[in-house]
């Protein structure tokens, strides 16, 4: 048996020069839980050539959705953003990742903090209804540099809003937070600045940070983990795994590439 799937693309769609999104067929073999990541890529010069990627969507939806940098000189990125309906790309067989729900302590509120395409597993989790029977409130954040970079974001929890199934489970909820860092928008700032300042507590006419009942998902540019796992520790909160849950858990295998 093949080590991949071949899945076939159905649509692409560019969002800035540097931020795509796909869609491909899912094989029915392929399991994945909420917020977990498999190699993706392409058949090079005969050769499979691979990232992780994170689904952004979720395990009951049919078709499988990726999103993606792109990065011109990029071994994988630099083919992979050329894609068009029709290709064929590889998935491989094995789920595997740290942001699932299992590996946090039970709480009341779930922070969701990304980056860039850091996003893409939040994608994929705030579509699971099991999270929104979990906890009381989830927090989703999105830092990019530019106001653009939000659009994928934008459109994902729009659409999840005017959902039949998931509209009244967000409005009930789901806080959506997208902020910027380079550009004049209505939230502005890093989101270490904005937690450590109460910004975005405030902003959201929530609560401050809690450990007793906050847990928190991270995903996003290694320098942002780095600060906030730091932050977080030094307030006591311990960091999870899928053998011993914690307060808080990192998705480390970040596409940079």
């Amino acid at each position: 048996m093949s080590a991949f799937y071949r899945e076939k693309v159905l649509s692409v769609q560019h969002w800035t020069d540097t931020l795509f999104s796909f869609r491909a067929t899912r094989d029915s073999g392929f399991r994945f839980q909420n917020g977990q990541f498999a190699m993706i890529g392409l058949e090079v010069e005969g050769r499979p050539l691979l990232r992780a990627y994170s689904m952004a969507s979720a395990n009951h939806e049919e078709e499988l959705e990726f999103f993606s940098i792109k990065v011109q000189d990029g071994p994988l990125t630099s083919k992979l953003q050329k894609i068009k309906e029709g290709d064929t790309i590889l998935v491989g067989r094995k789920a595997t990742g740290t942001l699932i729900t299992d590996n946090l302590i039970p709480g009341k509120r779930l922070l969701l903090l990304s980056t860039g395409t850091g996003l893409a597993p939040f994608a994929s989790l705030i579509k699971d209804p099991d999270v929104y029977d979990r906890y009381d409130q989830i927090v989703l954040v999105h830092g990019c540099r530019q106001v653009s970079e939000l659009a994928y974001g934008e459109e994902l929890v729009a659409k999840l809003r005017d959902d039949e199934l998931f509209g009244p489970l967000l409005s009930e909820k789901l806080s959506y937070y997208p902020t910027v860092t380079r550009e004049p928008f209505r939230n502005r700032g890093r989101i270490t600045d904005l937690i450590t300042s109460n910004q975005l507590f405030t902003d959201l006419h929530q609560g401050p940070l809690d450990i007793e009942t906050d847990r928190i998902m991270m995903c996003g540019s290694p320098g942002m983990l780095d600060e906030l796992k730091q932050m977080f520790e030094a307030r006591g909160l311990k960091e999870g795994s899928g053998n011993t849950p914690g307060h808080f858990v990192i998705e480390k295998a970040f596409v940079e590439r």
